[in-house]
């Protein structure tokens, strides 16, 4: 299995980057190959803009999706976000590991979806959910917080953690066809003994031995909607 590891905290020494490097060393050891983008090392450019396209199709108006299409078609995207998408085309698995910034993704991370998830190859027309371009590949966030696990769920002070993560789990990777693994996720990290935090990552590393014998998050199917994505009655 190829893995591709999208990495967004900006201290080599952090939890985050520990999560990462278990990660990475975990399914090394179980005989797959890993790749790592490291956002913040490649000083990866999280805004999207004009500069994304070699050539424009039109000049006067930017579009972005319909000028993302036609890049795509005439090879002329920009070679940091060509780069990108080859990796996730090589990925059976793509694992983000990342610190929850208010209820979301690092900026970095937020800029590398919007310049890398490409309309015409990842999504376009009716090509979502499970029409979505990336059928067949698998997703998982990793990711840690401050926050105690008793904080989040039902009745709780914060909430269900998934009413933060719909954005990314739904809008974006199962959006565009992900098959989305159930997160792991490292609560009040800030705050507990390193003995603690190597407990988490112990967990981690079990977790992943064990992802074919959790069961995917549910998302819509295309079939049960008519023409004009109505619920089929």
């Amino acid at each position: 299995m190829n893995v591709l590891i999208v990495h967004a905290h900006p201290e080599k020494r952090s939890f985050t980057t520990a999560m990462k490097t278990t990660v990475q060393q975990t399914f090394e050891q179980l005989g797959h190959t890993v790749e790592v983008s490291d956002l913040y090392e490649m000083n990866f450019n999280p805004v999207a803009s004009a500069d994304d396209f070699i050539d424009f199709d039109e000049t006067e108006y930017l579009n972005y999706a319909l000028e993302q299409r036609n890049a795509l078609k005439s090879n002329t995207l920009s070679p940091d976000i060509a780069a990108e998408i080859e990796k996730v085309k090589r990925a059976d698995l793509v694992i983000f590991t990342f610190p929850l910034y208010w209820t979301s993704v690092p900026a970095i991370l937020k800029g590398w979806i919007d310049r890398v998830f490409i309309s015409g190859l990842f999504y376009g027309g009716k090509r979502f959910y499970n029409h979505g371009g990336m059928i067949g590949k698998k997703a998982m966030l990793c990711f840690s917080l401050g926050g105690r696990d008793h904080m989040f769920g039902e009745n709780s002070i914060h909430g269900p953690i998934e009413q933060y993560l719909s954005s990314i789990q739904r809008g974006s990777l199962a959006y565009v066809g992900f098959e989305v693994i159930p997160p792991f996720i490292a609560y009040h990290v800030p705050y507990i003994s390193n003995e603690s935090r190597q407990d988490i990552l112990t967990n981690l590393e079990q977790y992943l031995q064990n992802l074919d014998n959790l069961s995917p998050l549910e998302f819509p199917h295309l079939e049960n909607f008519d023409e004009k994505m109505n619920p089929k009655t």
